[in-house]
């Protein structure tokens, strides 16, 4: 417990809003499927996350306003930066103690076909217990709904799991389906044996965003972090 408490602090330090431990037994076949024998070998993560500004959340729904988008681009860019500066200070004091441990970004794609990274960071946060992942696809918080950026560090370090998986608080809420400028959201609740194309169309989005930059535009959305009433409630 107390390797658990000084990660906790030390990242807390470094600016993490929300900070836990996952095993990751449960999704090993998920984790395999994605990211291959190399990343489904380490048994825990420790989730990473800081919580954006609602001040630049709100302002979503005039995205197409240039200074709204560049502002978005801007936070969203700061945070994951934050973000990956927090995981490799965690992960090189891992490796100090004599574990292997290895950062996720928290926004790096690998797979152009899928359109998905190494590993899903909102599942780690998941399993951490920080949360549970909805409609559309982005992981909840109590706390700030949706409106929160995540990163991971996978280790094999000794460290004790902070959490069990939330169950869904969605309902029968549709906001972020109804808001969806693509309708790329199916509306079915997440399940771990089930592929993310169960429930979300990333393509979609993609040629979304491919069409703003044709037009010279800033291809920012972000529309159903906003729209999100767990989000939306603790202004």
């Amino acid at each position: 417990m107390l390797f658990n408490e000084r990660l906790d602090e030390f990242a807390r330090e470094l600016g993490a809003d929300f900070v836990g431990v996952a095993d990751l037994s449960s999704a090993h076949e998920a984790i395999e499927e994605q990211g291959g024998e190399r990343i489904a070998a380490y048994p825990r993560a420790i989730s990473i996350g800081i919580v954006l500004l609602d001040t630049i959340i709100d302002e979503l729904p005039h995205r197409c306003e240039r200074c709204v988008a560049v502002s978005y681009q801007h936070a969203y860019d700061v945070t994951n930066l934050r973000l990956d500066l927090i995981t490799s200070r965690l992960s090189n004091s891992i490796q100090k103690d004599g574990y292997k441990a290895l950062p996720i970004p928290a926004s790096e794609r690998c797979d152009d076909e899928r359109i998905c990274a190494v590993f899903s960071n909102k599942m780690a946060a998941h399993l951490a217990g920080l949360g549970w992942i909805g409609k559309s696809c982005l992981l909840i918080t109590p706390e700030a709904g949706p409106r929160v950026r995540w990163a991971t560090v996978l280790t094999d370090a000794p460290l004790s799991v902070t959490g069990e998986p939330m169950e869904e608080r969605c309902g029968k809420c549709t906001d972020c389906m109804d808001i969806c400028p693509v309708s790329a959201f199916t509306g079915r609740n997440f399940r771990e044996d089930e592929p993310r194309e169960a429930r979300y169309n990333a393509r979609k989005c993609e040629e979304y965003f491919e069409d703003m930059r044709k037009t010279g535009s800033t291809a920012v959305c972000g529309l159903c972090v906003y729209v999100c009433p767990h989000g939306q409630k603790q202004k």
